[in-house]
């Protein structure tokens, strides 16, 4: 997995692919299929549906009389790969090169698995029942290595965590000076510090000034370096935007919303303290 993030080999087809889907006029489902409704990515969730089918029909496989079920199962399970596949595209194209790279690797295994499903079937279909019983294991074999592939772009490429979810534990309590009133132009984003955590500081056209965690809660871009528009903050790598009153994910990618800060003005010097997450509308 360490070489593969690190073989620029497949770039050009990741470039392809990841232009390809991006053109893909989803509009407004395109958050749906993000998960930015669920809070978290919805790809593993509509997962679920062909792993477990499949891993039923595997386990009746080795029962006597089950043919039948297992049919079913196996049908239910490419029935669900659609919604999966698409939710996953959508996910990967706005991942980082490395996790790209990976992820490539993880979607042509599943096409591998959900091909020997397919075949399968048909088999079953026809009343070769060992046949299909044998594509079916093999199958369950090859989507199982893609879950670990998949465990790998999650739990150690960090793909679709937030990234921003730290930042509640490294600020320190209580107020702290973040910059001077009069440093900060109107309606630009500028990079700041309480304590240790990097900040984006937004005066706005009223004179108020927001402060948001400054690594964008989807892959820990730079908002620093982003757009204000329309009273939000878009990030300058994937273009999610979060509102500046409260940190809400306005568009995704981003699937959390982005910490925000109290501040106040004391003395020409604008101050933060975290403030606690509670409730927030999505209107």
């Amino acid at each position: 997995m360490d070489r593969l993030e690190n073989s620029p080999r497949a770039d050009r087809l990741v470039d392809g692919m990841r232009g390809t889907v991006r053109k893909v006029p989803l509009g407004a489902s395109r958050d749906v299929l993000h998960g930015r409704w669920l809070g978290h990515p919805v790809h593993p969730l509509l997962v679920q549906l062909p792993i477990g089918a499949w891993l039923s029909a595997a386990v009746l496989d080795l029962l006597p009389g089950q043919q039948r079920a297992a049919r079913v199962l196996v049908g239910a399970g490419l029935a669900g790969v659609p919604a999966a596949a698409v939710a996953g595209w959508v996910d990967w194209a706005e991942l980082r090169r490395p996790q790209q790279r990976v992820g490539l690797v993880h979607a042509a295994a599943n096409v591998v698995g959900v091909s020997l499903y397919a075949a399968s079937l048909i088999a079953r279909c026809q009343g070769r029942y060992r046949r299909g019983r044998v594509w079916g294991f093999c199958g369950l074999a090859v989507t199982g290595a893609t879950g670990a592939i998949g465990g790998h772009l999650a739990y150690r490429q960090a793909a679709g965590a937030n990234h921003a979810e730290q930042v509640s534990v490294l600020v320190p309590p209580g107020w702290h000076p973040v910059a001077a009133f009069a440093d900060l132009p109107p309606g630009r984003p500028r990079r700041g510090h309480v304590g240790e955590v990097a900040v984006v500081v937004v005066r706005t056209d009223d004179d108020t000034v927001r402060v948001l965690a400054e690594r964008c809660s989807h892959m820990a871009g730079p908002l620093a370096e982003g757009e204000i528009v329309d009273g939000c903050v878009r990030c300058p790598w994937h273009g999610s935007t979060f509102r500046l009153t409260d940190g809400w994910n306005v568009t995704g990618p981003a699937t959390a919303p982005q910490p925000a800060f109290d501040t106040r003005i004391i003395d020409g010097r604008v101050e933060a303290r975290f403030r606690q997450p509670r409730h927030r509308s999505s209107a």
